[in-house]
């Protein structure tokens, strides 16, 4: 029997999943979420027996006003633990989102030893790469587990990523993430992206990883694209809450994945009491609505959607269109 006859249900215990809700998700509202749904959040990941959970970013106090912004743009200690006091007992590992050019982060990382999180995940274009590496060396020195995710893959030259890669070969990175920021791919280009990424750092012991976003509605397959493939390190956001878009949903994943080691009920019990009335009740708004369908399909910056959306024109589509292919 062939290996590939059903690879969807082989059991990789390497397999880890980590929830974004609260770093994604806080792209919508400027991250200011109450104290009661981060810890809704928290709670909930554990009982549920998610691995990791992203409770935002650890952007610069100096780039961000921090009256603009919630505290989950900033990621102090002082914040995260009024949240989860010294995350005792170690249940899940916790992480924050370091974007390059955009952190402070000789002197807003304190060492592991003196923090909550876990490990540190910076965030980068291409073009921003060596401060990315000294950012991803500056973390592992100081204790953390590190990943890098290269965004907007869907804009990059091959030359450009296999060179990407080259020099991320040689870095204390832990995981080296596919990110469809976009939502632009599809299930060819996720499984040519994973198969590049896999073969460039054979030999190194780092993991791949897949964040998706929604645009045309194949964050989850794609996900499970990447997971099929050889990705062991897959993002998901509650109800796929998510700047845009939205990312894939963790409830798919978690019933895909069919380890007995997660459990769907407290995600479920999330989606009713928070999640969904943030959506219905608190004037949050993300999925897959047209104007985030055609930014998607012309693999172009969801910024413009999000314009479009917050405008009195919102449900002129033909016009919105007309002035993406403009912009070609």
């Amino acid at each position: 029997m062939s290996e590939e006859t059903a690879p969807w249900i082989t059991f990789r215990p390497e397999i880890k999943v980590l929830d974004c809700t609260v770093r994604d998700g806080g792209l919508i509202n400027n991250h200011k979420f109450e104290d009661n749904f981060v810890k809704a959040v928290y709670d909930t990941c554990i009982e549920a027996g998610i691995d990791y959970m992203e409770l935002g970013y650890k952007n610069s106090g100096r780039l961000f006003n921090k009256d603009e912004h919630g505290d989950w743009k900033f990621c102090t200690e002082d914040d995260m633990r009024r949240i989860v006091d010294d995350n005792e007992g170690g249940k899940i590992k916790l992480t924050a989102m370091a974007d390059a050019e955009k952190c402070d982060y000789k002197t807003d990382i304190l060492p592991k030893s003196e923090s909550v999180l876990d490990c540190i995940r910076v965030a980068t274009y291409v073009h921003q790469l060596n401060v990315a590496v000294d950012m991803i060396k500056d973390a592992h020195d100081k204790g953390y587990e590190t990943t890098c995710n290269i965004m907007a893959i869907s804009t990059v030259g091959e030359k450009e990523i296999d060179q990407a890669l080259e020099v991320l070969r040689e870095t204390p990175a832990d995981v080296v993430v596919v990110v469809d920021s976009y939502g632009a791919l599809n299930y060819e280009q996720i499984r040519n992206l994973v198969n590049k990424y896999k073969k460039a750092l054979e030999g190194t012991g780092k993991e791949i990883g897949i964040h998706t976003h929604n645009n045309q509605q194949l964050a989850f397959a794609n996900t499970i694209e990447a997971l099929i493939t050889g990705a062991n390190r897959l993002d998901a956001t509650m109800m796929g809450m998510g700047r845009g878009a939205g990312n894939c949903c963790m409830e798919l994943l978690l019933g895909f994945l069919r380890n007995p080691k997660f459990q769907l009920r407290p995600v479920y019990k999330l989606l009713e009491e928070f999640v969904y009335p943030l959506q219905k009740e608190g004037g949050l708004e993300w999925g897959a609505l047209v104007p985030y369908n055609i930014t998607g399909y012309l693999n172009q910056h969801p910024r413009a959607a999000m314009r479009v959306l917050d405008a009195p024109e919102r449900d002129e589509f033909v016009k919105f269109y007309d002035n993406c292919v403009a912009d070609i």
